[in-house]
C-alpha cells in the first residue's frame, strides 16, 4: 500500500530552492515561489522543511494561508499537537479558525482538553461558538465530522434570489454544488444543484425545481452508516438532520472518503491481530507496544493447543509418523477458516449480507467446505501412500483434513455473523484468533480418530 513517505518522492516542485530563499528569509522570493505551489505540493513541502524552517514560514505566511496547509496535509492525528506547538499560540488559534469547522473539530480533538480550552479562548467569538457546537456530538458520529458551512436558501425564494445567497454564501462554503431548501423553521424541505440553478429562469420559484426526495442522515447515526448511505446514493454531500428534520449540517464526499480508509484501516488491523494501524510507526517501540498484547494472547491461546497435543502423548509415541502431519493438517484447517472469515466479513461490511441471506451463506460455506475438504483429503491420501507407502494413516490424515476442513469453514463463517448479530464488532474474530481456534479443532479430529483406530496403524 502506498503510504505518505512515498507520495512526497513523487511531488515535483524545487524544494532546494525554496530551503534556500527561507534560509536567508527572503520574504517576497519565497511567497512568490511557495504560493504558486498547488496546495498538496505545499503542504508536503510543510511537512518535510523541519522546525527551523517551518517556524521561519510562520512568519512568512499568514494563518488563513497556513490554515489551507494544514487542511491540505498528510499530518497523522498523533502529531498535530507537535505542529501547532511550533506556533505562537494566538497565530495557532487565528489558523485554527480559518479551517473548515469540521476540519477544526477534527485537530482540536487530538489535544488535551486544556490546550483545546486554551485555543478556543484566543479565537474570535464566532468561529469558536461553531466549533464548540460540533465538539460537543458524540465520536464516531454524523454529527461529529458534519461541517455547518453549507448554503441555504427558503422555499419559496426565486432563482435570482437564491443565487444572490449563493454568491454571498459561497466564499465560506465547503461546497456550492447542492444547495439545501428549507422553510420558515429551518427545515429541511428539498434540495437544488447548482447546475439547476444556473440552467433555470431567474423568476422561476425554487420550490418548482428542487429534489423533495432529500437523502439525509441523522445527526446521532453512525459515521460509517453515513459513508455508506453517501456512497450508496452517489452523492457529493449528504444533509444531516435532527429528528425533526432541521438541518443542523452536511457531511462532504472528501469526509466519506477519510471514513471508508479509517473503518477499512481498522478492519484490517484487526483481521491482522494489530492494534491501531491507522498511523505508521516511526519507532520500533511504539509498533512492538501494540503488537505485544495480541502476541501474549494468542501465545495464551498457542499453549491450549500444546497442551491438547500433550494429551495425546501415548497415541504419538506409538505411532510416531503421526506428530508429522500435525502442522498440515492445522495449517490446512487455519487457512481454509480465514478464508470463509474473509468472505463472510466482507459480505457484513459492503452489506451484501441481509439478515435472510445469512442462512444461504451459512449453507453455502458448508457445501464449500465438504467439497473442498474430499477433494483436499483425496490428495493428501495419495501423496501420503506415495511418499510413506501407509494407505491407514493417508486414510487417517485425509479423514482428519476433510472434517478439520469443513469444521473451520463452517466456524469462520458462523462466528462474525454471531459477533454481527450480538453487536460486536465482527473483524475481532480475526485471522489469528480463528486460526487459533481452528487448530484446537483439527488437532483434536486428527489425534481423536487416531486415538480411536491406533490398533490399526
Amino acid at each position: 500500500m502506498e503510504t505518505t513517505e512515498d507520495r512526497k518522492e513523487e511531488v515535483d516542485f524545487d524544494e532546494v530552492k525554496l530551503r534556500e530563499v527561507l534560509e536567508r528569509q527572503d520574504i517576497k522570493a519565497f511567497r512568490d515561489e511557495y504560493l504558486l505551489l498547488h496546495p498538496y505540493d505545499r503542504a508536503i513541502f510543510y511537512e518535510k522543511a523541519g522546525v527551523e524552517l517551518r517556524k521561519i514560514m510562520y512568519y512568512f505566511l499568514s494563518p488563513k494561508e497556513m490554515a489551507e496547509i494544514f487542511e491540505t496535509s498528510e499530518i497523522e492525528e498523533d502529531e498535530y499537537e507537535e505542529f501547532l506547538q511550533e506556533m505562537e499560540a494566538t497565530y495557532a488559534a487565528e489558523m485554527i479558525s480559518y479551517m473548515f469547522v469540521d476540519n477544526a473539530v477534527d485537530v482540536l480533538k487530538e489535544l488535551d482538553k486544556s490546550q483545546s480550552v486554551s485555543y478556543l479562548t484566543l479565537m474570535n467569538k464566532e468561529a469558536a461558538a461553531q466549533i464548540k457546537e460540533l465538539l460537543h456530538y458524540e465520536e464516531y458520529t454524523a454529527g461529529s465530522i458534519m461541517t455547518t458551512e453549507f448554503v441555504t436558501v427558503p422555499q419559496n425564494s426565486t432563482v435570482r434570489s437564491a443565487m444572490n445567497i449563493l454568491r454571498i454564501q459561497a466564499p465560506s462554503a465547503e461546497t456550492i454544488y447542492y444547495v439545501f431548501v428549507v422553510d420558515d423553521d429551518n427545515v429541511l424541505t428539498g434540495v437544488v444543484s447548482l447546475r439547476d440553478l444556473i440552467t433555470s429562469e431567474e423568476d422561476v420559484l425554487i420550490n418548482s425545481i428542487m429534489n423533495e426526495r432529500v437523502v439525509s442522515v441523522l445527526v446521532s447515526d453512525d459515521q460509517e452508516d453515513v459513508a455508506r448511505t453517501t456512497q450508496d446514493y452517489n452523492l457529493l454531500a449528504v444533509p444531516v438532520v435532527d429528528f425533526q428534520q432541521h438541518i443542523l449540517g452536511i457531511v462532504t464526499v472528501d469526509d466519506v472518503l477519510d471514513i471508508l480508509e479509517e473503518e477499512a484501516s481498522d478492519d484490517y488491523s484487526k483481521l491482522a491481530g494489530v492494534s491501531n494501524m491507522d498511523t505508521f510507526d516511526k519507532n520500533s517501540f511504539s509498533a512492538a507496544k501494540k503488537r505485544v498484547p495480541w502476541l501474549i494472547i494468542l501465545l495464551i491461546l498457542g499453549m491450549i493447543t500444546a497442551n491438547l497435543i500433550d494429551m495425546f502423548t501415548d497415541t504419538i509415541s506409538q505411532v510416531a509418523l503421526l506428530a508429522a502431519f500435525i502442522p498440515l493438517i492445522a495449517g490446512t484447517a487455519g487457512n481454509s477458516g480465514t478464508q470463509a472469515l474473509a468472505v463472510a466479513v466482507r459480505g457484513i461490511a459492503t452489506r451484501d449480507i441481509e439478515e435472510e441471506s445469512k442462512m444461504k451463506l451459512l449453507i453455502r460455506e458448508a457445501g464449500t467446505g465438504l467439497m473442498t475438504g474430499f477433494v483436499c483429503g483425496v490428495f493428501v491420501i495419495g501423496l501420503i501412500f506415495f511418499w510413506k507407502h501407509e494407505l491407514v494413516i493417508g486414510m487417517l490424515v485425509g479423514a482428519a483434513i476433510f472434517v478439520s476442513i469443513f469444521a473451520a469453514t463452517i466456524s469462520g463463517s458462523f462466528i462474525p455473523l454471531f459477533m454481527h448479530k450480538m453487536k460486536i464488532d465482527p473483524a475481532v474474530a480475526s485471522g489469528p484468533f480463528i486460526t487459533t481456534l481452528n487448530d484446537l479443532i483439527s488437532i483434536l479430529i486428527y489425534l481423536g480418530l487416531a486415538t480411536t483406530f491406533i490398533n490399526l496403524l
